[in-house]
């Protein structure tokens, strides 16, 4: 039994010579003429692609140098911030306790002027009713009236001198 096959998957031996042949030539060919053309831009792309990685690492090393700088300017920026509120502060603090100290001095002023009036007061009940009648007025006298708003007895507030020289009206003394 033989089989019949066609001529094409059978082929006879000078065909196989001649296709050998041309083989040979277009390898030889392409082994001149294209292998090296492929090469060369096989490896310019190789050459390409190392030189965008170098690129991208020396990128990201810049970025984070950028950052590592902003960083240090921002807490520069922040220590910054942090001293001129310090002085701020400061220099508020100064402002106020001038401030308290230029009120004090008038209210101290004012102390004065109210304790010379308690004095006056008590000389001219001295005067006006002699020794033993200023004692009676003096009782008379209420002496929470004299105190300041806050309750201290350092001196007369107005509202105490107000109310002592109420309470001498009351008692028939004229200024």
């Amino acid at each position: 039994m033989e089989l019949n096959l066609p001529a094409i998957l059978t082929p006879d031996l000078g065909l196989l010579f001649w296709m050998a042949i041309a083989f040979l030539v277009v390898f030889g060919v392409l082994a001149k003429f294209g292998f090296p053309a492929i090469i060369k831009m096989v490896d310019e792309r190789k050459q390409y692609i190392d030189d965008s990685l170098r690129k991208a690492h020396e990128a990201n090393e810049k970025l984070a140098n950028i950052q590592k700088e902003g960083e240090s300017i921002l807490q520069e920026a922040r220590e910054r911030q942090a001293q001129i509120l310090k002085e701020a502060t400061a220099t508020r603090d100064a402002i106020v306790e001038k401030a308290q100290e230029k009120a004090r001095v008038p209210a101290k002023r004012q102390h004065m002027v109210y304790a010379c009036s308690f004095e006056r007061l008590t000389v001219f009940l001295k005067i006006r009713f002699g020794e033993a009648d200023a004692g009676d007025v003096g009782d008379r006298v209420d002496p929470e009236f004299l105190l300041d708003e806050g309750g201290d007895l350092d001196g007369l507030s107005r509202t105490g001198a107000t109310r002592a020289v109420g309470t001498a009206y009351k008692i028939g003394m004229q200024f």
